[in-house]
């Protein structure tokens, strides 16, 4: 097969690896891969991280003992349902430079840095459905577009390679970045649980939101991951 030669077409190869061809499922600046048992002190860190776990379900320190029994269920459910590890590439080795999709394609000097993980779960094969958990553990990697592109990218292995119809979410209307970020995905909202969640002191309401195949492919998301 001719190597790509113009940046739309290195787009589009980039786009449409899946984990049936190489094990991973990559994006434009980054990639998803299975979890490990080696990255389970990374993600107890993130979890620990006040300001990360204020917008997940866990609400207490985690230890490393509970999250090991965590990894040993997850790899007992469905793999369509284990966790990806999102990883952004780093050009020359470096771990304050981001690749350009071109660096990636051709490998040169590439590694690979872990800021968070996102996954499928309670998976309805009947009807077609999941929901879908996704968080940035690495801080210093909020607000560049990393959170939206990882969705996109594991919305096209939902839609295209598994052959779900629905995708959805939960999120706490304390959390209007991760709100922006859903509906820039596709997402809209069905839904509100009033006051479903106490945090701080306070009752706030928690978010239903979804977006369907013929939405993402029709209003032009499946074309526009990261951008």
């Amino acid at each position: 097969m001719p190597a790509p030669t113009t940046q739309n077409e290195i787009n589009n190869k980039l786009v449409v690896l899946n984990l049936k061809e190489i094990g991973m499922i990559y994006g434009k600046r980054l990639r998803l891969r299975a979890a490990e048992r080696e990255d389970l002190p990374r993600f107890v860190a993130w979890l620990n991280d006040p300001e990360v776990r204020q917008f997940l379900l866990i609400n207490q320190p985690l230890s490393m003992a509970e999250e090991e029994r965590w990894f040993d269920s997850m790899l007992n459910r469905p793999s369509a349902e284990h966790v990806r590890v999102i990883e952004i590439a780093q050009a020359g080795g470096s771990g304050d430079h981001a690749a350009d999709v071109s660096d990636i394609q051709r490998g040169d000097g590439i590694s690979w840095k872990p800021i968070g993980n996102v996954a499928l779960e309670n998976i309805d094969w009947v009807n077609r459905s999941a929901e879908i958990g996704i968080f940035i553990g690495e801080k210093s990697c909020w607000n560049q577009g990393y959170g939206r592109e990882a969705m996109s990218v594991m919305l096209r292995h939902a839609f295209e390679t598994i052959n779900l119809n629905r995708v959805y979410l939960y999120v706490y209307a304390y959390n209007p970045r991760a709100i922006r970020s859903y509906e820039r995905a596709g997402f809209k909202l069905e839904g509100r649980l009033r006051e479903g969640r106490y945090h701080e002191g306070r009752y706030h309401d928690v978010l239903l939101m979804a977006v369907l195949r013929s939405e993402w492919q029709s209003d032009g998301f499946s074309e526009n991951q990261g951008e």
